[in-house]
């Protein structure tokens, strides 16, 4: 009895740590750049239940066993789908998009990833996320000076015609082993492979994040009745404890 109402309060639980990933999801639905997380889950080990007033010989382990049992579902770990965004055309100057696989590198001390790539120039004219972070080129931070301003498809910066720097980009072979940090960007992991860039850069456009709205509110609907299923076996399994105490044990 008590196995049915540990599994049922866990599945509430675990509903609930996936409409949070849902939740997040739906809110970066305009995000620039932003990929959706999946939440993982994986259920406990299972148990073998015996009866224990019988006779297990030694040479069959499973002599006398009811079965396995199960402990229930909890979220592993939340995964990232890194299928990419629609392009949207803006027109800024300083908006990029990844055309393909790859990311643009940010941070000068600590290195990290974003697909977000509407940037802008601080008060000393260095190029920088809307958070602050400055985008890395080959050569290091990128500073701007006043001009005409031209990204090409492979990076370099052109001002007035003149070559400044190339922005520096990455791509990574095995994506699941990035973490999101904040801020829309990645950190690398001791497992992270890079490997050369082989996408295009497009001056003037920006990254759709890939998170379907409809697709979510499904999903959310699918887990709301999930956990009402779960709520319904803990207040049964609540009122049979109930009937056991005060009603079995009297008698």
């Amino acid at each position: 009895m008590l196995n049915g109402l540990y599994a049922s309060a866990l599945g509430m639980t675990t509903q609930m740590n996936r409409m949070d990933v849902l939740s997040n999801n739906i809110a970066n639905a305009d995000t620039t750049g932003f990929k959706r997380d999946i939440p993982i889950t994986q259920s406990f080990s299972r148990e073998l239940e015996k009866r224990i007033n019988d006779n297990i010989s030694p040479l069959r382990t499973f002599s006398g066993s009811v079965g396995y049992i199960s402990r229930g579902l909890f979220v592993d770990t939340v995964a990232t789908d890194f299928s990419i965004g629609g392009l949207r055309a803006t027109g800024g100057t300083l908006d990029m998009a990844v055309l393909g696989d790859g990311f643009f590198v940010i941070g000068s001390d600590i290195e990290r990833y974003t697909r977000d790539g509407s940037f802008t120039l601080n008060a000393g004219r260095i190029l920088v996320t809307r958070e602050g972070s400055p985008v890395m080129g080959e050569n290091g931070i990128i500073t701007v000076p006043d001009g005409e301003l031209a990204i090409s498809e492979n990076g370099d910066i052109l001002v007035d015609g003149v070559f400044i720097d190339r922005i520096r980009t990455v791509d990574i072979e095995n994506k699941d082993s990035l973490r999101k940090y904040g801020d829309n960007l990645y950190e690398a992991t001791a497992e992270t492979i890079f490997a050369d860039f082989t996408g295009q850069i497009c001056q003037g456009f920006l990254e759709r994040s890939n998170v379907r709205p409809v697709r979510e509110m499904v999903e959310m609907i699918t887990l709301m009745r999930a956990y009402e299923a779960n709520q319904k076996v803990v207040t049964a399994e609540d009122a049979l404890l109930g009937r056991a105490v005060n009603d079995i044990a009297r008698r």
